[in-house]
C-alpha cells in the first residue's frame, strides 16, 4: 500500500482546505512531520485512518460525525477527506464526508445532511477515473479485503504508535494477550475455548439431569414396592448410582410378584362365595314375584266384575255411532249449505242498503243494467280528466316563469351594483402593486449596501480585538527577548567559566604513565586542581540548552506578532479608520430598513392575485347580467303561449264538469256508484244460488237418515259422535278386553298358581346374604387390583430406568471427553503442565516470531548489545505462554524488558513495533506496506543511538519504501530533509511540504 495525496477540507483544525503530496514526501523515502503540540500532526494520521475505514483510531472514536467538523471552518464549507492510494496494483481514490449540520437554505436554523462516500478507481487503458462504489459498507468490505486488515491492526501496523509498545514492553501477560488478541483476531481460539467449556457444561448438565430422572424414577418404584427394602441414599453424579438403582428394582419387583400371587388366590374364593349367595338370591326373589302375580290378579278380576254394567252400555252407544256414521255427510252437507245461504243474504242486505230506494226491490239483472250504464258514462269523462290534468301542469309552468323572473332581477341587481365599483377596485390593487414593486426595489438596493456594512463591521470588530491581542504579543515579545539575553549572558557566563577551568577538568582524566591529550607527557607533576566555582560541560550544556529554548520561545513570540501584525492591517484596511460604534449604528440602520423594505414587498404577490381575482369577478358578473336579459326575453313568449292554451283548457272544462267542483270529482262519484251496483248485482244472485243449494241439502239428509234405520234427521245427529267423544268410548272398550284378557292369562298360569301355595318368601335375609359375599369379594378385588398396579408400575418404571441408564452411558463418555478437552484449551487440566490457554498457545507462537523479527533490528540499534527472546515460564501464580525477555549480549543475562532504561525502551519498542507490522502484514495475506508512519520517542534517545535508529528506519526504504516520522525532536529537522510542517494559526492550522 502506497498513498499518494491526501485532501482534508475542514476537519479536525484544518478550517479550510488542506492537501499532502505524499509522492513528493516519499521520493526521499523518509520524511519528518512536525509541529508544535496541538497544531494537528496526529490529525493528519487520522484523516488518512478516517479515509479507509470511515473512523479515527483508538480513544479518538468519539469524535465522530459532526465532532470531526473544525470549529475554525465557515458555516457553508462541508468537512470532507480524499486520500488516493495504490494497493494491490490499483490506484484507488477515496473520499468521505461525515454528517454536517449545515444552515438551511430557506429560512433560518440549521439542517442535517447525512454522510456521504465515494470510491474511485484510475482505469489506466482510458486515462480516466471511473465510479466504483456511493454504499459505506460496499467501500468498507472493499478496502479492508485489499488491505487484508482490520482498522485496529492498520493503526498498529502502518501508523506505529511507541507509546502503546513501550507499555506492550511492561506489561504483564494478560494485557499483552489483550493487544496481540486485537492484531491477530485469535478471537476463534478463544470462541473454541469457550465452545468446549460450554460443551462441559451442557453435557454435565445433560448428565445430572439424567441422574436426576433415574433417581426421581427410583423414588417412584419406591412408593409403588410398598414394603419393598429402603432405596440406597443416591445423589446426581455418584459413580454407582445406575448399578445401585437396577440392583434395588430387581428386589423390588420379586417382592410385587410374591404380594400379586396371594391376592389372586383370595380373589378366587371370593368369587366363588360371592356366585353361590347370588344363586339364592336369584330363587328367593323369583317366588316372591310370583306370589305378587298372583294377588295382583285376583284384585284385576274383582274390579273388572264391579264395572260390567257400564260396559255393556258402551258398547250400545258405540253401535248407534256406526249406524250414525251413514247419514254424518249429509248432515255435514246440509249445515255448510246452511251456512252458506246465511252469509249470503246477509251481504244481499247490506249491498242494497248502500243504494238508493229505487234499486231496494230489483233483481240481480235489473242490478246488472244500471251498473254497466254507469260504466258507460265515466267513459265519456276521460277526455275531460286528461284535459284537467295538462291544466295543472299549465299552471305550474307559469309559477316556475315568475320564480325564475325574480331570481334574474336580484342577480341584475346584484351585477349592476358590483360593476358600478369596478373602477375604484381596481385602482385601489393598482397602486397595491406598484407600492410592492417599489419596496422590493428598494430592498434589493439595500442588500447591495448593507454586506459591505456588515463586512466593514465585522472587520472593525476584529481590527479592534487584533489591536489587543498585537499589544499582548509585542509585549510578550518584549519579555521573551530580555529573558532569551539573560539566558544567553547565563550560558556564555558559564562558558567563560569552564574555558577559565579547562586545564583542571582536563586534569581529572590524567593516569600516571599514559600521554597527556594536550602536551603528549606521560609524567604529570602538577595537574591543575578544580576549585570551588569550577563549571563542567554538563553545566554549560544545560546553559546552552535554556537558551535555546528561550531564544525558540522568542522566535515563536515574534511570528505570532507578526501573524498578528499582519492580520491587524489586513482588517484595518478592510474597516478603515471609521469607529466601530458608528458603523455599527450604519449597519443596524440599513437592517433595519431592509427588513422594512422586504416586509412591505412580501404584498406583492398577494396584490397580483386579488387584481386577477377582481379581474376573473367582473367578467362572470357581466356575463351573467347577460345571461340573465336574454332568459327574460324568453320567458316573455312562452308566458303568452301557456296563457292561451290555459284559456282554452279552462272553457272545455267548465262545460265537461257541470255542477262538480272538478271532472275528477265528477269521475270518482260515477266510479263508486258504478262499483256498488255490481256489488249489489253480484251479492243478489249469490243469494239465489245458495238458497237453492240449500233446499237440495235437506232432501239428501232426510232419505240418508231413513235408510240408516233413524225416524228422523234430527235423531241421527243426535247418535253423532266427535272425534274426541269416539276416541274416548273407544279407549274404554279396548281397555276392558286387554284387562280381561290378562287377568284370564295370569289365573290360567301353573307356576304361578303353585307359587301361590308355598309360603311367603324372606327376600330381606337373602339380600343381607348377598350383600356381605359381594364386600368380601370388593376388598378381595381391591387387593388385587393394588397388587397388579404395584407390579405393572414396577415393570415399567423398572424398564425406563434400565432404559435411562442405557441411554446415559455414552452421554457420560461424551461429558468424560468433552470435560479433558475443555480443561487441557483452558489450562486447567493436570495434562496441560504450563496451564497455557489455547489462545495464550497461539499467540505465544505469534509473540514468539513478532520477538524474532523485532531483534533483527534491536541488535543493529543497540549496537548488537540487546535480544528480543520470547518466554512460556509462568509468572508467580499465572500461567504461562507471553512472556518476553530481553538479553544483554554485555553482561550475558536474560532480564525482563521493564527493566530497560527510557531510550532503551524507545528503541526496544520500536523495533518492536516493526517486527509486529513484518508477522501483522504476513498474516494480512502479505500486503505491501510501502508508507509507514513512526509516532514520537524520538527525544529519549542520545546523537548515537539517534543515528543508529535512523540508520535502521532507512533500511526501510528499501524496495521504494518511505517512512514518516512524528516528532517534537529538533535535531530530526536538520537530519530530515523532507518535511511535513503543520502550523497553528489563529483561524487553524495549515500545512507546509518541502520535498527532499
Amino acid at each position: 500500500m502506497r498513498l499518494h495525496r491526501l485532501d482534508i477540507a475542514a476537519f479536525g483544525p484544518f478550517g479550510g482546505t488542506e492537501s499532502v503530496d505524499f509522492d513528493d514526501l516519499s521520493a526521499a523515502g523518509l520524511f519528518l512531520l512536525h509541529g508544535p503540540t496541538g497544531a494537528g500532526k496526529t490529525s493528519v494520521l487520522d484523516a488518512v485512518c478516517y479515509a479507509l475505514y470511515g473512523s479515527v483510531p483508538g480513544a479518538r472514536q468519539s469524535g465522530q460525525g459532526m465532532n470531526l467538523r473544525s470549529d475554525h471552518a465557515a458555516p457553508a464549507d462541508r468537512t470532507e477527506v480524499r486520500l488516493e492510494l495504490t494497493v494491490a496494483g490499483r490506484r484507488l481514490e477515496v473520499t468521505r464526508q461525515p454528517p454536517w449540520e449545515r444552515p438551511k437554505k430557506r429560512g433560518a436554523g440549521t439542517t442535517v445532511d447525512k454522510a456521504q462516500s465515494w470510491l474511485r478507481e484510475y482505469d489506466a487503458a482510458a486515462g480516466a477515473w471511473k465510479d466504483l462504489s456511493r454504499s459505506h459498507q460496499e467501500i468498507g468490505e472493499e478496502i479492508t479485503q485489499l488491505l487484508g486488515m482490520s482498522r485496529e491492526q492498520f493503526c498498529q501496523v502502518v501508523l506505529l504508535p511507541q507509546g502503546d509498545f513501550a507499555r506492550f514492553l511492561r506489561a504483564d501477560a494478560e494485557a499483552r494477550g489483550r493487544l496481540l488478541g486485537r492484531l491477530f483476531d485469535t478471537h476463534h481460539f478463544a470462541a473454541v475455548e469457550k465452545r468446549l467449556a460450554d460443551r462441559r457444561r451442557e453435557t454435565e448438565a445433560r448428565v445430572r439431569e439424567g441422574d436426576a430422572a433415574l433417581l426421581a424414577d427410583a423414588h417412584r418404584m419406591q412408593q409403588a414396592a410398598g414394603d419393598a427394602p429402603d432405596l440406597p441414599e443416591l445423589s446426581p453424579g455418584d459413580p454407582g448410582l445406575a448399578d445401585a438403582v437396577l440392583a434395588w428394582a430387581a428386589v423390588a419387583r420379586s417382592t410385587a410378584r410374591e404380594r400379586l400371587t396371594v391376592a389372586h388366590c383370595a380373589r378366587a374364593a371370593a368369587e366363588s362365595a360371592r356366585a353361590a349367595a347370588d344363586r339364592v338370591l336369584d330363587d328367593v326373589r323369583e317366588v316372591a314375584r310370583l306370589q305378587r302375580r298372583f294377588a295382583e290378579a285376583r284384585e284385576r278380576a274383582a274390579r273388572l266384575a264391579e264395572r260390567a254394567g257400564a260396559h255393556r252400555e258402551d258398547r250400545a252407544r258405540m253401535e248407534r255411532a256406526r249406524k250414525a256414521e251413514a247419514v254424518a255427510p249429509a248432515l255435514e252437507l246440509r249445515d255448510a249449505a246452511e251456512d252458506e245461504h246465511r252469509r249470503a243474504r246477509a251481504e244481499e242486505e247490506d249491498a242494497r242498503a248502500r243504494l238508493s230506494g229505487e234499486y231496494a226491490d230489483a233483481g240481480a239483472a235489473g242490478l246488472a243494467a244500471a251498473a254497466r250504464r254507469a260504466s258507460e258514462e265515466l267513459g265519456a269523462l276521460e277526455s275531460a280528466r286528461r284535459a284537467e290534468r295538462r291544466l295543472a301542469v299549465l299552471r305550474t309552468e307559469q309559477a316556475d316563469l315568475d320564480s325564475e323572473e325574480r331570481a334574474d332581477e336580484g342577480v341584475l341587481q346584484d351585477a349592476e351594483g358590483w360593476l358600478a365599483e369596478w373602477e375604484t377596485t381596481r385602482a385601489e390593487l393598482r397602486a397595491r402593486i406598484e407600492s410592492a414593486q417599489e419596496a422590493a426595489a428598494r430592498a434589493e438596493q439595500l442588500a447591495v449596501r448593507r454586506e459591505p456594512a456588515e463586512r466593514r463591521l465585522a472587520a472593525a470588530r476584529q481590527r479592534d480585538q487584533l489591536g489587543r491581542d498585537t499589544d499582548a504579543a509585542r509585549a510578550e515579545v518584549l519579555r521573551l527577548t530580555e529573558r532569551a539575553g539573560q539566558a544567553r549572558t547565563h550560558w556564555l557566563d558559564l562558558k567563560e567559566q569552564r574555558l577559565s577551568g579547562i586545564a583542571a577538568e582536563l586534569a581529572a582524566g590524567l593516569v600516571e604513565g599514559r600521554p597527556c591529550a594536550v602536551c603528549g607527557g606521560t609524567e604529570h607533576p602538577a595537574p591543575a586542581r578544580k576549585d570551588a566555582g569550577h563549571v563542567d560541560r554538563e553545566a554549560e550544556e544545560a546553559a546552552l540548552a535554556a537558551f535555546q529554548r528561550a531564544d525558540e520561545e522568542r522566535a515563536g513570540a515574534e511570528q505570532r506578532l507578526g501573524l498578528a501584525q499582519r492580520a491587524l492591517a489586513a482588517a484595518s484596511a478592510e474597516a478603515g479608520d471609521a469607529p466601530t460604534e458608528r458603523l455599527a449604528a450604519t449597519a443596524a440602520e440599513l437592517e433595519r430598513e431592509h427588513t422594512q423594505a422586504r416586509r412591505l414587498a412580501l404584498d406583492l404577490h398577494p396584490a397580483q392575485e386579488a387584481l386577477l381575482h377582481a379581474e376573473q369577478e367582473r367578467d362572470r358578473r357581466a356575463a351573467a347580467r347577460q345571461e340573465a336579459a336574454v332568459r327574460a326575453a324568453s320567458r316573455d313568449t312562452r308566458r303568452d303561449t301557456l296563457e292561451q292554451e290555459r284559456t282554452a283548457l279552462e272553457a272545455e272544462l267548465a262545460e265537461a264538469r257541470g255542477d262538480a267542483e272538478s271532472v275528477a270529482e265528477l269521475a270518482g262519484r260515477l266510479e263508486v256508484w258504478a262499483a256498488k251496483l255490481d256489488g249489489a248485482a253480484e251479492a243478489a244472485r249469490a243469494a239465489e244460488d245458495t238458497a237453492q243449494r240449500l233446499k237440495d241439502a235437506d232432501a239428501r239428509l232426510a232419505d240418508a237418515a231413513f235408510r240408516a234405520g233413524f225416524d228422523t234427521p234430527r235423531e241421527a245427529a243426535a247418535a253423532v259422535l266427535d272425534d274426541a267423544a269416539h276416541r274416548d268410548l273407544q279407549h274404554r272398550l279396548d281397555a276392558w278386553q286387554s284387562e280381561e284378557a290378562a287377568v284370564r292369562a295370569v289365573l290360567a298360569e301353573v307356576e304361578t298358581a303353585a307359587a301361590a301355595q308355598q309360603p311367603p318368601a324372606d327376600l330381606g335375609a337373602a339380600e343381607r346374604d348377598a350383600e356381605a359375599a359381594a364386600r368380601r369379594l370388593q376388598h378381595a378385588v381391591s387387593a388385587w387390583d393394588a397388587a397388579e398396579r404395584s407390579r405393572v408400575q414396577l415393570d415399567g418404571l423398572s424398564a425406563r430406568a434400565t432404559a435411562s441408564v442405557r441411554r446415559l452411558a455414552p452421554l457420560r463418555e461424551e461429558y468424560d471427553r468433552v470435560a479433558r478437552m475443555a480443561g487441557l484449551a483452558a489450562g486447567t487440566s493436570a495434562d496441560n503442565e504450563r496451564r497455557m490457554r489455547l489462545e495464550a498457545y497461539v499467540l505465544a507462537a505469534r509473540l514468539e516470531q513478532v520477538a524474532a523479527a523485532a531483534t533483527v533490528r534491536l541488535q543493529r540499534m543497540s549496537s548488537g548489545r540487546y535480544t528480543l527472546v520470547h518466554s512460556d515460564d509462568r509468572a508467580g501464580r499465572g500461567r504461562s505462554g507471553l512472556g518476553l525477555h530481553v538479553v544483554d549480549a554485555w553482561t550475558g543475562r536474560e532480564r525482563d524488558t521493564a527493566t530497560l532504561s527510557g531510550g532503551e525502551t524507545f528503541f526496544a519498542s520500536l523495533a518492536l513495533a516493526l517486527g509486529l507490522a513484518d508477522v501483522v502484514t504476513d498474516e494480512a495475506g502479505g500486503v505491501r506496506l510501502d508508507t509507514l508512519f513512526i509516532d514520537e520517542g524520538f527525544g529519549s534517545l542520545d546523537d548515537q543511538t539517534l543515528d543508529e535508529v535512523l540508520d535502521v528506519l532507512d533500511a526501510l526504504r528499501e524496495r521504494d519504501r518511505s517512512v514518516g516520522i512524528v516528532s517534537h525532536v529538533a535535531d530530526l529537522r536538520r537530519r530530515v530533509h523532507a518535511q511535513l510542517e503543520v502550523v497553528k494559526e489563529r483561524t487553524g492550522s495549515v500545512v507546509r511540504q518541502r520535498g527532499r
